[in-house]
């Protein structure tokens, strides 16, 4: 389990402490969490990009694994834009949100920008990174707290 936490946090981010990690359970089952993960998401005004099966990946290789994915979501334009400006940024965009079970709960790891921060000194950066994260929290929280 420790291996699999391990390439879980390394698809989150190449240089994330675990400072810069936002971390919630959900007491819902793994299939409700998700769809909830996805819908909030679309309720926050983003877009689901992507939704990659990581579990598949660790069976190749041996691991007993059970459910885990990584949801990539984001403002197609702003992530577009930001890429574009950014180019370096490019393996933190689109934003993600790694989920997978744990016996009974469901849980949920995003990376911060708190890491970024210091290296990118433009306003206009700075407050992405503080949309996003905002974005990110609202979402976890969301999934956190429902019933």
């Amino acid at each position: 389990m420790k291996s699999v936490l391990a390439v879980l946090l390394c698809l989150l981010s190449l240089s994330a402490s675990a400072q810069d990690l936002y971390m919630v359970r959900s007491s819902l089952a793994f299939p409700e969490t998700m769809a909830l993960l996805q819908q909030t998401i679309t309720e926050h005004g983003l877009k689901v990009s992507h939704v990659h099966r990581v579990d598949i990946g660790f069976t190749t290789f041996g691991y007993q694994t059970d459910k885990y994915r990584v949801v990539f979501f984001g403002d197609i334009g702003e992530i577009r834009q930001t890429a574009a400006q950014y180019p370096e940024l490019l393996p933190y965009l689109p934003l993600k949100i790694a989920i997978f079970a744990e016996g009974d709960e469901t849980i949920l790891l995003a990376s911060s920008f708190a890491h970024l921060r210091n290296n990118y000194r433009s306003p206009d950066l700075q407050l992405r990174f503080d949309r996003w994260e905002s974005s990110i929290q609202g979402i976890l929280e969301a999934v956190r707290t429902a019933e």
